[in-house]
C-alpha cells in the first residue's frame, strides 16, 4: 500500500504533515502513536510544560495520556489550524482506557501536497493571559485565524 502521508518542513510551523495522494472526506489517515503516561507522570516529566508553547501530548481521559515524545510516529508533526482540514477521533476502549487510540481523520477532501491540520483543543489551567497567548501562537494563516492555539475557557 503507498503512503498517504510524509512529514518535512512547514511553513506553518517547524514540520508538518503533506498528502502524497488525494484523500477522501471521512478517511482514517493515520494513527496518533506514543507512550501511554499518566497525567501525573507527564506533569512532573519536562514533556508537558505549558509554557513551552509545544506539545506532542494528546489526552485519552482523566487517567491517561499519549506522549509521542517516546514512540511517537509522524502523526506528532501535524500542526493545528483555526481551519482545519482534519479532526482526532478518539476510539474508547471501555475495559482498558490505556488502550484507547487516536486516529487522524479527513474532514473534507485533501489534495496531494496540502498539509494536514487539526483543532488541537487546547485550554490550560493557568490564565490564558497575553503571555500565554504569545508562547502558544498560532501561524495558520486561515482567513477566521484567532491567533493563538488556546481555546477559552468555559
Amino acid at each position: 500500500m503507498p503512503r498517504k502521508i510524509v512529514a518535512r518542513k512547514s511553513a506553518i510551523h517547524g514540520n508538518g504533515v503533506f498528502a502524497l495522494v488525494p484523500i477522501a472526506k471521512g478517511e482514517r489517515i493515520v494513527e496518533y502513536k506514543g507512550q501511554r503516561r499518566t497525567h501525573a507522570e507527564v506533569d512532573a516529566g519536562d514533556t508537558g510544560a505549558a509554557d513551552s508553547g509545544h506539545t506532542f501530548l494528546f489526552t485519552l481521559d482523566d487517567d491517561w495520556v499519549i506522549d509521542a515524545n517516546f514512540g511517537g510516529n509522524s502523526a506528532r508533526w501535524i500542526n493545528y489550524s483555526c481551519n482545519p482540514n482534519c479532526e482526532a477521533v478518539l476510539e474508547e476502549n471501555e475495559k482498558d482506557p490505556k488502550k484507547s487510540k487516536v486516529f487522524i481523520e479527513a474532514k473534507r477532501a485533501i489534495r496531494p501536497g496540502d498539509e494536514l491540520t487539526y483543532d488541537y483543543g487546547i485550554t490550560l489551567d493557568e490564565p490564558h493571559t497575553a503571555r500565554m497567548k504569545k508562547i502558544w501562537a498560532c501561524h495558520c494563516g486561515a482567513k477566521n485565524c484567532t491567533g493563538t492555539m488556546l481555546k477559552p475557557k468555559r
